[in-house]
């Protein structure tokens, strides 16, 4: 489960990565809560706009972000994006606690966020591949979302317990300090350890990046249960404190069921970090999931009935984001890693402002139950996708073996000799591009069948 934990710069990294996320869900609450109580009367649009802004940009910047990520040192990327990042909290805290901050302002800070993190989520997310080999990229995407989510457990509770004991510009005073933590680790990893990242030898930018992903129908389904699931089932912010506004409970009470929704999603990201790769199967059983928990929990009468089934949400929630980002990481040429997190990150990132401000209208109209109810259907919707997907494309089959199973044919990494091009990576000797080629396996320990041509089996 913990096989990344091996290489050190992963343990560094995860270190300061669970200080800081720790930091940044204290002020995520802390923003969504100032929004909805202090900045207006419980207006759960204006929240969902602020969401739109701070979620908008990935969507909007993808041609730029992804080349970068793929183009620049990663690691000076993230030390820049960091530092931009703690000067915002520290420029919110300082408004906050003078008393002068008004919503076009957090709008304009939520909108400088949103942008700042356009560069950092492709770039972070393709670093996780900097620092560890291609078969452990599975298990540490999965450890990444484990220490995310460990910090969504931790984080939510502490700050909506400090905004009640110190007051909201406390918070994000608290959060600049604990992005020293993810300074210090970048600074401290070691760089002669980092291997050696593949070089694009076409020219073409983001376009190769969409080309190659229209030529996978995987990642075409892929993305859109990312973007249904997203846009419409996962603006939890929304949720939860109407919710929690519902059941007549203050700051403290919302930060509680943030907290809760961790604990399942803490589970799903553990549970994802044993498996050995990343399947389209467990994408789909977890999108089916999402989708019936959360029509469940609409029916909830009571505030702690109703956080039971958060953690049920969260797990599913968890599950189907893991599952697709790491997916997304084993699968995909490592020239192009950058352009196609990018653009899968603009999926999920960038379809929250589609969602959020539907989701805040309908809360504000019919109630954040009618809001939730939505999101279910996305997930039902997203799960019809996967399964049409798996019967249509072939892939889907009756066991050779086993009279009442069926097998799916999975899509694994495999490295192809290619001559063309002696320098395929930099500061390395001649390795030859990862493609990835449909292959039938019938049970876990079967060997695949090769496709034609020469190929030289992952380690």
């Amino acid at each position: 489960m913990f096989r990344s934990f091996r290489v050190f710069n992963y343990r560094t990294w995860f270190l300061g990565a669970v200080i800081s996320n720790i930091g940044t869900w204290m002020q995520s609450t802390a923003q969504d809560w100032v929004v909805l109580t202090e900045l207006t009367d419980n207006d759960a649009t204006a929240m969902g706009i602020t969401m739109a802004l701070q979620f908008g940009p990935p969507l909007l910047l993808v041609s730029l972000t992804g080349w970068v990520a793929d183009r620049f040192d990663r690691r000076k990327i993230l030390l820049t994006t960091q530092t931009v990042l703690m000067l915002l909290a520290i420029a919110i805290s300082v408004l906050l606690l003078t008393g002068v901050m008004t919503l076009p302002l957090m709008f304009l800070f939520a909108l400088a966020f949103g942008t700042t993190n356009a560069f950092d989520a492709p770039a972070r997310q393709a670093f996780v591949s900097d620092m560890v080999r291609l078969e452990d990229a599975s298990n540490a995407v999965a450890l990444n979302s484990a220490s995310f989510n460990m910090a969504r457990l931790i984080g939510p509770a502490v700050g909506g317990i400090l905004i009640v004991a110190i007051g909201s510009g406390w918070v994000f005073a608290a959060n600049a300090v604990t992005f020293l933590a993810m300074l210090v680790a970048l600074l401290a990893i070691r760089t002669r350890e980092l291997l050696p990242r593949a070089k694009n030898r076409r020219s073409g930018g983001l376009a190769e990046g969409f080309h190659y992903v229209r030529r996978r129908p995987d990642l075409l389904v892929v993305f859109a249960m990312v973007l249904l699931i997203g846009a419409f089932g996962m603006n939890f912010p929304i949720f939860a404190s109407t919710m929690a506004l519902e059941f007549d409970q203050g700051a403290d009470g919302y930060g509680l069921l943030s907290s809760v929704l961790a604990i399942g999603s803490l589970t799903g990201a553990l549970l994802a970090a044993r498996r050995d790769r990343a399947r389209v199967r467990v994408l789909v059983i977890g999108a089916c999931a999402f989708g019936v928990v959360s029509l469940i929990s609409i029916l909830m009468p009571v505030y702690w009935t109703y956080a039971v089934t958060l953690v049920f949400v969260g797990f599913s929630t968890v599950t189907i984001l893991t599952t697709a980002n790491g997916y997304v990481q084993t699968t995909t040429d490592p020239a192009l890693r950058g352009r196609v997190l990018a653009l899968y990150m603009a999926v999920v990132m960038g379809s929250t402002p589609i969602g959020a401000p539907i989701a805040g209208w309908v809360a504000n109209t019919f109630g954040p139950r009618a809001a939730i109810a939505v999101g279910g259907v996305a997930g039902l919707v997203a799960f019809g996708i996967g399964i049409t997907w798996m019967i249509s494309s072939g892939r889907l089959h009756r066991h050779e073996e086993k009279r009442f199973m069926l097998s799916l044919d999975e899509t694994r990494p495999l490295r192809v000799i290619d001559p063309v091009d002696e320098d395929a990576f930099a500061g390395a000797p001649s390795v030859a591009p990862a493609v990835t080629t449909p292959i039938r396996i019938d049970h876990g320990d079967a060997e695949p069948r090769p496709p034609e041509g020469p190929i030289v089996r992952n380690p």
